[in-house]
């Protein structure tokens, strides 16, 4: 596939991910899958496989394992020269992944990580941001240390001077923001440079205090239309934003949620088809691979915010289906997911 002109930069941590193989739990298993992966690392990769040049930037241990999660995104497309060596460890994320009624469970092990340790003055944005067209960072890098959230409102700053393009997951992670600071006090100012916003129900109302009015997750059916007072009110609160996205997710279980998505351009809410994804493999990553189906679509489908939308929910989908953080689909499979074939035939 051929390159797309624009240059896109996501910046944060990538970890270690380990996880007990065929849905075993953490007391059954005797050993575990690696592989790599974090919200804007997975963000990166989506963007390389959709065929955008896309650059990746965090720090990482100068040992074995840093090396390796260097080599892994690099298989992938994304250009990582601009990662920083330094540290003493790479974060490390456990995943039990549930099973119907089971729920998947998540245990961090990144306290001192090469980031989190990271300081301001070892980001030298001017530099990073040269050749830039678009920028992508998520609330989980603020929430993990305030040298983060300073770091972060640095890299915007510089961002915005150089009239690049900034989109921003709010990913809202109830077990961060553990340094005395909840995101009410750090995402406000982060976001007011910001020109896209992503989230979820709960993005909205733990980070910017914007509840949804009758919301049931667990019922499987979520009425899109609930949502416009919450996009309406974000707009409201961040005029500097262009676009608002939410996803929808109806949980009937583990292994069987609902799908889709709404977009706000400041003038109409765009509402997504509606996916009935009755065999998770994975859905880690979920959030991210929609972030990159919308950025892909503003890119590409900029007078039609309804296909922006609609590339972003079916592309998102796909990844339900993939093993590990990233998002391995191509454009070509999207579009047939678009097109309404969810037959999953056999092609030949």
């Amino acid at each position: 596939m051929s390159k797309l002109n624009c240059t896109i930069l996501t910046f944060g941590e990538i970890m270690l991910r380990l996880s007990p193989p065929n849905f075993k739990r953490f007391t059954q298993t005797r050993s575990f899958d690696a592989v790599y992966g974090g919200g804007e690392a997975n963000v990166a990769v989506s963007l390389a496989n959709f065929g955008f040049p896309v650059e990746f930037v965090t720090r990482l241990p100068k040992n074995d394992l840093g090396l390796a999660c260097i080599q892994y995104l690099r298989q992938y497309g994304v250009n990582t020269e601009k990662i920083l060596l330094g540290g003493k460890r790479i974060g490390i994320y456990f995943l039990e992944i549930g099973a119907s009624t089971r729920a998947s469970k998540v245990i961090y092990d990144r306290e001192n990580s090469a980031i989190s340790t990271a300081t301001p003055d070892i980001f030298d944005w001017q530099q990073i941001f040269k050749g830039i067209s678009w920028f992508h960072w998520t609330g989980i890098t603020p929430a993990i240390s305030q040298n983060l959230a300073d770091i972060c409102l640095d890299a915007l700053q510089v961002a915005k001077s150089k009239n690049i393009m900034i989109s921003c997951d709010l990913n809202y992670r109830s077990k961060l923001w553990k340094y005395g600071k909840n995101p009410k006090e750090i995402m406000p100012r982060l976001l007011s440079l910001s020109d896209i916003a992503i989230g979820n129900e709960e993005d909205a109302e733990k980070v910017l205090g914007i509840k949804a009015p009758d919301i049931d997750i667990t019922s499987g059916k979520l009425d899109p239309s609930k949502y416009q007072s919450v996009v309406e009110k974000i707009s409201q609160k961040y005029p500097n934003l262009k676009y608002i996205a939410i996803t929808l997710r109806g949980s009937l279980s583990a292994s069987h949620n609902t799908w889709s998505g709404v977009l706000y351009d400041r003038k109409r809410m765009y509402k997504a088809p509606h996916y009935d994804i009755a065999h998770i493999i994975d859905r880690v990553g979920g959030g991210d691979s929609f972030a990159a189906g919308l950025i892909y679509g503003l890119q590409k489908f900029k007078n039609n915010p309804q296909k922006v939308l609609n590339f972003a929910v079916a592309s998102s989908c796909l990844k339900h289906t993939i093993f590990g953080d990233f998002n391995l689909v191509s454009v070509e499979e999207v579009f047939k997911i678009m097109k309404g074939d969810l037959s999953g035939r056999v092609r030949r």
